[in-house]
């Protein structure tokens, strides 16, 4: 598998399997028991797949542990999206809540889903240690960081957000989300994330590499191209939403549609100020 081919499939993977997620989180909630079984099963096959991956420093290797890695990952935002690892508190933020309150509140909504994630990065670490192929813990390391990046990015403010993808049982985090021009966190955030996936394409080009480098380097860069896109959707007015309309109910398909061909800007009482 050559660095573009690589490349093309970590885009096709993330385009899929987050419409994926997205269908079936839109479905009655009488189905979501079933999605989660089904997912676990799939999860559950991803751990054996992910298991024989480790031993094999080749392309195939590399794809087989990056792909068993996105498995797992979608278990966990399956299960959060469906109301069922979120965290202690599912209420609105109450007003007037600001500083280190505002933020445990918000970290209360979700730390049980956050857990459970930095746990299965610990663990893919640990059985990753001393193998030839580390592709699934690092695939599972950069989703774990470039997401907490974005969700603490989306808290400490920005001015875009696209929060028509949060299903009706965590609206509430709505009210933890600030609109802002800036947070100092979001600069930094690009740095890093611009160094990562600088440093994989460095790696996934380099003369020496081996073909299993070349490829492992190659899916890790376009992971963390993805993530920077994702970051730089929070303060463009860009309609990425639309990227999914296919995965959408009717009504929410042609009103994504409509967004797309106006372009994407929340109006002032479509966020909650920023909690000074």
């Amino acid at each position: 598998m050559t660095p573009v081919v690589a490349v093309l499939y970590t885009v096709f993977v993330w385009w899929f399997s987050t419409g994926a997620i997205l269908w079936l989180d839109r479905l009655p909630r009488a189905t979501y028991r079933w999605s989660l079984l089904a997912a676990t099963g799939v999860a559950a096959a991803a751990g054996v797949g992910l298991a024989a991956s480790l031993g094999r420093a080749t392309p195939a290797g590399a794809v087989m542990g990056f792909t068993c890695a996105l498995a797992l990952w979608g278990w966990h935002e399956l299960s959060f999206l469906t109301g069922f690892v979120t965290g202690p508190r599912r209420a609105a933020c109450p007003p007037g809540k600001t500083g280190w309150r505002r933020f445990t509140l918000a970290a209360s909504t979700l730390i049980y889903h956050e857990i459970a994630l930095a746990g299965t990065a610990a663990v893919l670490l640990a059985v990753s240690s001393g193998r030839p192929n580390k592709v699934a813990a690092w695939t599972f390391l950069v989703l774990l960081v470039c997401r907490l990046s974005a969700k603490l990015n989306l808290f400490l403010g920005v001015p875009h957000f696209t929060d028509s993808v949060l299903p009706e049982q965590l609206q509430h985090l709505k009210s933890y989300l600030a609109k802002r021009p800036m947070n100092p966190l979001f600069p930094a955030s690009i740095l890093g994330g611009g160094a990562l996936a600088a440093c994989a394409a460095w790696r996934a080009l380099a003369a020496n590499a081996t073909p299993y480098q070349a490829s492992a380097s190659a899916l890790i860069f376009a992971l963390t191209a993805l993530a920077l896109i994702e970051h730089a959707f929070m303060v463009l007015p860009l309609p990425d939403a639309a990227l999914w309309t296919w995965a959408l109910p009717g009504d929410e398909r042609a009103a994504a549609g409509g967004v797309l061909a106006k372009g994407f800007e929340l109006a002032p009482d479509e966020a909650p100020p920023l909690a000074k």
